[in-house]
């Protein structure tokens, strides 16, 4: 995903033109995104915003990967799992700890030792709006998994 950053960034405003949503969080991995999503009021297709940025980006790259004869018939690329997880957020709790887990993910992963390392990230936006402070997740590993700032 990282490698082709600007590819994904262009196949997301792609889709939100068309179907709009407000990305409250995201973390993009090498292998993998998290993200929380607010979508208009009485809008619930999760689902078919990802289907329309997964089809953008996958269009938009050269066809290197190894496809299994499963992907092939089925005509996927093998760029992307078949299935994610979706989550609709209960509560501020819930909310507060889905936010610090995606943020955390680039430690968690070993790709940074701190989370502000880690360049594809709201985590940036979210401290100049003063959410987070800059330092937010080097001290104590318990406190993020529990869903708390500090």
């Amino acid at each position: 995903m990282t490698d082709n950053i600007e590819l994904l960034r262009e196949s997301v405003r792609k889709v939100k033109q068309k179907r709009p949503f407000h990305i409250d969080a995201c973390v993009i991995l090498p292998d993998h995104i998290h993200c929380i999503w607010t979508l208009p009021t009485e809008d619930d297709d999760y689902s078919g915003r990802w289907r329309e940025i997964k089809k953008g980006f996958s269009k938009g790259l050269p066809k290197r990967e190894y496809l299994s004869k499963v992907r092939v018939r089925r005509k996927e690329r093998g760029i992307w799992q078949r299935r994610f997880w979706e989550h609709a957020i209960r509560n501020d709790e819930d909310y507060t700890a889905h936010m610090d887990y995606i943020h955390f993910n680039p430690v968690k992963h070993g790709w940074v030792v701190a989370v502000s390392d880690w360049p594809y990230s709201t985590f940036h936006r979210l401290v100049a709006r003063g959410v987070y402070p800059e330092n937010w997740g080097c001290d104590v590993v318990e406190d993020i998994q529990a869903g708390e700032r500090g």
